[in-house]
């Protein structure tokens, strides 16, 4: 029988919602703001490991304590995934911190510094082009 490799693309999916929804409802662990967005889930080819990709809304110190709060909770979000999407090995959680949204956002702030020229200020002349430079040169 030909193995399913979207398996864990599907499951990692149905993790991802899941994990969301509970977070969402709230845990109970007092370091884990509200603030928390689940980005993505990477699940290992035996869907014994998921990879739980956060990003968290507020300061360092706030998203460490976040993080903090969230690998305490992992183990019984572990029980809670494993019986709501009815597997029967439930995946070990790991959560780490997703950077892409603090680089797009360190990008975009680049960009907008970027200022546009004021009107009526024309920009500089272009550079001359070399092959008109090196006929100049040659006296031709």
């Amino acid at each position: 029988m030909p193995r399913d490799l979207r398996r864990p693309d599907r499951v990692a999916e149905a993790v991802r919602e899941e994990i969301a929804v509970l977070l969402a409802g709230g845990v109970k662990d007092p370091r884990v703001s509200a603030l928390v967005t689940v980005t993505g889930v990477e699940m290992s080819r035996d869907l014994g490991h998921a990879t739980v990709y956060v990003s968290v809304y507020g300061t360092d110190r706030e998203r460490e304590e976040t993080m903090e709060g969230l690998d305490a909770v992992a183990p019984s979000l572990r029980g809670r995934v494993g019986r709501a999407l009815r597997l029967r090995l439930a995946p070990s959680i790991h959560f780490k911190f997703d950077e892409s949204f603090a680089r797009a956002t360190r990008i975009e702030n680049l960009l907008a510094s970027i200022k546009p020229a004021p009107e009526g200020v024309t920009p500089p002349p272009a550079a001359p082009d070399d092959a008109a430079t090196e006929k100049d040169e040659r006296g031709n």
